[in-house]
C-alpha cells in the first residue's frame, strides 16, 4: 500500500490539475472573445450538433415497421417545426421531448 505522503501528493497533483483546467477558459476569455474562429464556431455549431443527434436517432430506425417509425419521425418533425415557427432552441428541445415522451406511451 503506498505510503499517506504519496496519495497526498497524488491528490494534490489532481487537485492542482483539475483547478486549471477550469480556470484556463476564464484566463484566455479576452481573447476568445475577439476570435474569428470562435465567432464562426458560435454561429454554426449548434446546428451541426443538432444535426449529428438527429442523424444518430434516426440511424437505426425500423423502416419495417411503419408504427415505430412514425413514432421516431413525429417528434423530430415537431421539434423542427417549433423551432422554425419560434426560433428557441429551448422550447423546440422541449416540445419534441414531450412529445417523444407521449409517443412512447401511446405506442409502445
Amino acid at each position: 500500500m503506498p505510503s499517506t505522503s504519496y496519495l497526498a501528493a497524488v491528490v494534490a497533483v489532481g487537485a492542482a490539475v483539475t483547478f486549471a483546467l477550469r480556470a484556463a477558459p476564464f484566463a484566455v476569455m479576452r481573447t476568445l472573445r475577439s476570435s474569428p474562429l470562435v465567432a464562426y464556431l458560435g454561429r454554426h455549431l449548434p446546428a451541426g450538433v443538432m444535426l449529428v443527434l438527429v442523424v444518430y436517432l434516426l440511424r437505426d430506425l425500423p423502416v419495417d415497421r411503419p408504427l415505430l417509425t412514425l413514432r421516431e419521425l413525429v417528434p423530430v418533425a415537431v421539434t423542427a417545426g417549433v423551432h422554425l415557427w419560434r426560433r428557441n432552441a429551448l422550447l423546440s428541445m422541449a416540445a419534441g421531448t414531450a412529445v417523444y415522451a407521449l409517443a412512447l406511451a401511446v405506442v409502445p
